[in-house]
């Protein structure tokens, strides 16, 4: 399952030379990952990204790529990311600390913590608590309907707290809450309601409570010169330049910036086993709080995996991709940070952690590129239509096919049949399906488990 700030697919869109650090104390990971990772970047999948990984009290960190397209800088440890929806899990951990600390309860409604002049939706006298906010069970939907960004690369800049407590007095939920949905407007309320709790801002409390404890100086919101200086630029799965995400109103959605080296601070502070009020916050968000229908169940703000041990959580920006999991019983944790907005790091982070888990890893799936006829490839040429609004354009272009989706960037896909088409950056496929005739009509478009048919307009 995959949950980002902002979800990169082909059909629907919302809104990572290679360096080595050696080993701090042991286990070297990198020619383990090498056949993994030098794909991403050969494949032109990512600019450059991050790996650090903890097992057993001991660090690495393996860099790939660079920091600037074309320049040849390495990334390293200290190279500052977005880290997108992993923020959650930040936002999860200041909720347990508070109800640690008596501040909060996970079954306090909603209501309490919000102004007088502002009233959460209750269905069938069930209202939305903290604990549902936290575990994306409140009903509230992914992004509210007021959600309309006037720069849809910097997407939640312009979106207020105002704008938060008008969609929520308007909001009608369709069933009571104790149904997972995903949300980032439920998390990042909850980051807000947690901060105004406490007096003080959302990136305040996530420093105060978490950041200065563990000495985690690059992980903030607000970025001082000399992070700016080390915050890799962004760029888009086209590897165009992107920009950086603002993210005032929900900010605990998915508004944090870090680096390697602080993500693995705090990855060892969450396999800690100490008596400290902050390991025992992070223990308490560890624990289990929602199953789902699938084998996954939710923690506060943390995914937990299908084996009940190992959480974990991924995000993404309009030019930044990030991977974390943790398994406390193995003392293993991962985190890949990449400055390159592109989901099939998803399933790189997933096999990087299963690399350090000693779980068995299947191989890279070598998929070769036929030759096509170039009269045939003109035929293909078209526009797709999905939906009323909502098509793709294919266009030939230097002697293969390019595909746009309404309103989202170009991308090549390649040949490995007269009629199936893959991409590289994204896990998806396209079938042109030709009549008795042999002309194309009509494509499908294969991902996530979904086959979405598409019919030429004229």
């Amino acid at each position: 399952m995959r949950r980002h700030m902002r979800t990169f697919i082909v059909v629907f869109m919302l809104a990572f030379g290679a360096t080595s650090n050696p080993a701090v104390y042991g286990s070297d990971f990198k020619e383990k990952i090498d056949p993994f990772a030098r794909p991403m970047i050969e494949d032109q999948i990512a600019v450059g990204f991050v790996i650090g990984i903890v097992k057993d009290g001991q660090s690495q960190v393996i860099a790939y790529g660079e920091t600037i397209k074309g320049s040849g800088i390495a990334p390293d440890g200290d190279t500052v990311y977005e880290i997108g929806s992993i923020t959650k899990v930040f936002t999860g951990i200041l909720l347990a600390y508070m109800v640690r600390n008596g501040t909060a309860h996970l079954e306090d409604p909603l209501q309490k913590y919000l102004p007088s002049s502002v009233n959460a939706p209750v269905v069938d006298d069930k209202s939305i608590t903290l604990e549902h906010l936290a575990t994306h069970t409140s009903g509230l939907p992914r992004i509210p309907d007021n959600f309309k960004p006037v720069n849809p690369l910097n997407p939640y800049a312009d979106y207020t707290v105002e704008h938060m407590f008008t969609f929520l007095n308007g909001h009608k939920l369709r069933r009571p809450p104790g149904q997972y949905e995903y949300s980032n407007y439920a998390m990042g309320l909850l980051g807000y309601v947690l901060a105004r709790r406490t007096g003080t801002t959302y990136e305040r409390l996530v420093v105060e409570i978490i950041c200065k404890p563990l000495h985690m100086e690059d992980t903030c919101i607000t970025v001082n010169q000399d992070l700016q200086k080390r915050l890799s630029p962004p760029y888009n799965m086209a590897l165009k330049p992107a920009e950086n995400w603002d993210i005032p109103a929900l900010a605990g959605a998915g508004a944090i910036r870090s680096s390697v080296n602080d993500m693995i601070k705090f990855i060892k502070a969450n396999l800690k086993r100490d008596d400290k009020p902050l390991t025992r916050a992070l223990h308490l968000s560890h624990v289990k709080r929602h199953n789902m229908e699938n084998g996954l169940s939710m923690g506060l703000g943390w995914h937990l995996g299908r084996d009940g041990n190992t959480l974990w959580h991924n995000g993404g920006t309009g030019g930044y991709h990030a991977w974390l999991a943790i398994s406390p019983d193995r003392k293993v944790g991962v985190v890949v940070l990449a400055n390159t907005a592109n989901m099939r790091l998803d399933e790189f982070g997933e096999q990087v952690t299963r690399i350090a888990l000693d779980r068995e890893v299947k191989p890279l799936e070598s998929r070769k590129v036929v030759k096509m006829d170039p009269a045939l490839l003109k035929t293909y040429a078209g526009f797709y239509s999905i939906t009323p609004e909502f098509g793709l354009s294919v266009t030939v272009e230097n002697g293969g096919l390019m595909v746009q989706a309404t309103g989202q960037d170009r991308f090549p896909v390649f040949p490995e049949s007269q009629v199936k088409f893959f991409y590289k950056v994204v896990d998806a496929e396209i079938t042109f399906v030709p009549n008795k005739g042999g002309r194309v009509n009509k494509i499908i478009l294969h991902q996530n488990g979904r086959d979405l048919e598409a019919f030429r307009k004229k």
